[in-house]
């Protein structure tokens, strides 16, 4: 390590620091590694993508390779092998690494073979939390939330917060391939810093729904289109507490769903159409950002994208710049939503409650209301139905 500057032996201005510890210990390894890595990346011709830091891509003709990193994880794919394996080997010869050939399983997701495509699945790591939990051989239930809610809660503190902000913690990754879970772990994130016993009854009843859903995952097919296109729903003033809003969105980009999330908003809503336009708001800047990324990778279809959402108050709104007295309190930030669309980037259109796919992000359902729209949603079973 270089002396430090202010801080260098004029007697031997040559010298250098002897480290005590590894690598891996010092604060700054990380950011080091990855320049190391970047710097290597660049130096045999893969590009840095200025949208995600952790995506390199590399073109030859009508070759493509893609590299994603995460810390000294690495997953390289593309649609020539003959290319994955010569900078593989270039890779291999500055820096220690170990093949492990088609990936199978990556950070903690398994990837199956299903259909014509594959199936992200996380059924390992969610019999990892029943266990911890203790819940290896509870009953299983068809949804992860009650519709109905208790008349009188309970305001009895649960004894192990620590055991309950580990659980919460550990579904909040399982949401990455599960995201008919993602209404239910926001709602149990909302009170980690002091849960109920009421709470911890809820956080159970998920874990009952996870145990009947072991086999199931993300599945991810070759789509006959790659036109964008997002769902965006909220619930008015849903949360009994403070009154606020949830919202919900999700991206699909062709028949895949790409992105998705369910929140709640920072402020309290005077309408539904509000509500619903700072949630097209949300949604907006989320197709922004994919839209920069498969421009930057030359996957962008040059069409706009469309946002589908059940209010017609929130649609007008989107398409008329004129203030109204019932809008103007509304943030200056969420109205460039209207600048998309006059721009012809995003199409705003109307779409009926029953088809809102974003609806399951924003309110517990009745079993087969859940059950429809967490299959429009591509969460399939890897087991064949009996």
């Amino acid at each position: 390590m270089k002396q430090p500057p202010g801080y260098e032996d004029p007697l031997h201005p040559d010298h250098v620091c002897h480290l005590q510890r590894s690598l891996y210990g010092l604060k700054k390894a990380p950011s080091a590694w990855f320049k190391r890595l970047h710097d290597f990346l660049l130096s045999v011709g893969f590009s840095s993508s200025k949208t995600n830091v952790s995506l390199f891509y590399y073109t030859s003709g009508a070759s493509r390779v893609y590299l994603l990193v995460y810390v000294d994880d690495i997953i390289m794919m593309g649609n020539d092998t003959t290319l994955i394996d010569t900078l593989l080997s270039r890779l291999s010869a500055v820096f220690k690494i170990r093949d492990l050939g088609t990936p199978g399983f990556f950070l903690g997701i398994e990837t199956l073979a299903y259909n014509n495509g594959f199936l992200l699945s996380q059924k390992r790591y969610m019999q990892d939390i029943l266990v911890r939990a203790g819940m290896t051989d509870c009953k299983a239930l068809a949804t992860p939330a009650a519709v109905t809610q208790s008349a009188t809660p309970s305001l009895e503190p649960y004894d192990n917060h620590t055991q309950y902000r580990r659980i919460v913690g550990a579904l909040q990754y399982l949401t990455i391939t599960r995201p008919d879970l993602s209404f239910s772990v926001n709602r149990l994130c909302q009170f980690m810093h002091a849960p109920t016993a009421d709470h911890w009854g809820l956080l159970k009843r998920v874990l009952r729904y996870v145990k009947g859903t072991l086999d199931m995952g993300l599945q991810v097919s070759p789509s006959p289109h790659s036109t964008l296109h997002g769902y965006s729903d909220s619930d008015w003033a849903g949360c009994p507490i403070d009154r606020k809003s949830t919202s919900g969105y999700a991206v699909f980009y062709g028949t895949n769903l790409i992105s998705w999330v369910s929140r709640k908003q920072r402020t309290v809503a005077r309408s539904s159409t509000e509500v619903e336009y700072k949630g097209l708001a949300d949604v907006a800047a989320e197709v922004t950002w994919v839209v920069s990324l498969l421009r930057e990778l030359q996957l962008h279809s040059r069409q706009p994208a469309t946002l589908w959402c059940d209010n017609l108050g929130a649609t007008y709104m989107a398409a008329n710049p004129i203030f109204h007295a019932r809008t103007k309190h509304i943030e200056v930030d969420y109205h460039f939503v209207r600048d998309k669309v006059a721009s012809g980037e995003l199409a705003v259109s109307f779409v009926s409650t029953q088809d809102q796919i974003a609806d399951i992000f924003t309110k517990p359902l009745l079993a087969p209301r859940f059950q429809t729209l967490r299959a429009k949603l591509n969460v399939v079973s890897s087991q064949p139905c009996t």
